[in-house]
């Protein structure tokens, strides 16, 4: 937006420059001058704002998916919630997170290279005493997972996985597969120290205790679809197509499927006294007579009329007539 100057502001500016005090020449080498930024190369800017708001919305859906899937699993209270998404060099992200924690390193195909999902030890373990029957609490004091404890760990975060599958959806169907599983950051090397990667923070609360999920996705995995990632396209999805095979298998599914056929022959009201005292032989008037035809239901919906009958012995009903549904009025 342009700023306007008042008349007092112009005659003041006018008055300086006649008596000496501005020189005009000084004033066009300042407009002129280029504005130098600074630019930290370690720090590339590879992910514009449309890119992490598209991201943010992906992984605001994984988070309630998460929640969804831990809360089962888990069987109490479990709270997940997106607090960041920011670009940052990848060794940044190594030295920021415990020298004791939970590394999930998975693929996702058709994507190339690897991902981590990081877990706070604090998490991970209150996951793991849930698991084996405890509480949900988390140890003072953090140790090395033994054997049995990493067979748990892999289950419930490969399974974890379809959660991630099914937030990027909107974008690209994506198949993770966990690789493996580290505790210590310095032996998980995934791309070189300056790559520039997006970190989503993801606070997790399970019962009382607290702590953060970190994903981790360099910017090369994400580069063949950076432009899927724009919010014009994030929320487009193709139509999809079925082929003719698919919807063959889905006619002959339809055809054999069974309906309730009810022939109704009338109605009647009697009060719980009158019912209570009902015995053989007794006749309860309907709201038909014999010669009204019969209304025929699939299932709950009145779709024909017929007349009732025998057919080789049974009792039969012949359809005579066309239920016209009616079309309903609204007030204007």
């Amino acid at each position: 937006m342009v700023d306007v100057l008042s008349q007092n502001e112009i005659d003041a500016l006018l008055a300086a420059l006649s008596s000496g005090e501005m020189d005009a020449e000084e004033l066009k080498k300042e407009e002129t001058q280029k504005k130098v930024r600074s630019y930290d190369f370690k720090r590339a800017v590879r992910f514009s704002k449309d890119h992490i708001r598209s991201l943010t919305r992906i992984h605001e859906n994984f988070a309630r998916f998460l929640t969804t899937y831990f809360s089962a699993q888990l069987r109490t209270f479990v709270q997940i919630n997106v607090v960041q998404v920011e670009q940052l060099p990848y060794d940044e992200f190594i030295r920021s997170i415990p020298k004791m924690t939970i590394l999930n390193i998975f693929e996702a195909e058709p994507l190339e290279g690897r991902m981590v999902l990081e877990v706070h030890p604090n998490v991970a373990y209150a996951m793991l005493d849930r698991l084996l029957g405890g509480t949900g609490t988390s140890p003072s004091k953090i140790t090395n997972l033994t054997e049995i404890e990493t067979i748990v760990m892999e289950r419930i975060f490969s399974k974890a996985f379809d959660s991630l599958q099914e937030a990027w959806k909107t974008v690209i169907e994506i198949n993770p597969r966990l690789e493996a599983l580290e505790t210590n950051p310095q032996f998980m090397q995934i791309v070189s120290p300056n790559e520039t990667i997006a970190l989503i923070s993801l606070s997790t609360k399970i019962g009382d205790t607290t702590g953060m999920i970190n994903l981790c996705i360099p910017h090369v995995v994400l580069e063949p679809i950076m432009p899927r990632l724009s919010v014009n396209n994030l929320f487009f999805s193709p139509k999809k197509t079925r082929a003719p095979e698919e919807m063959e298998v889905l006619q002959e599914r339809l055809h054999r499927a069974s309906l309730p056929i009810i022939a109704e022959l009338g109605s009647s009201t009697i009060t719980i006294r009158e019912f209570l005292s009902l015995t053989t032989g007794d006749v309860i008037a309907l709201s038909k007579s014999v010669d009204e035809p019969l209304d025929i239901k699939i299932g709950d919906r009145s779709k024909y009329t017929g007349t009732p009958g025998t057919v080789k012995g049974k009792l039969a009903v012949q359809i005579t007539d066309y239920v016209t549904e009616g079309v309903e009025e609204h007030d204007e």
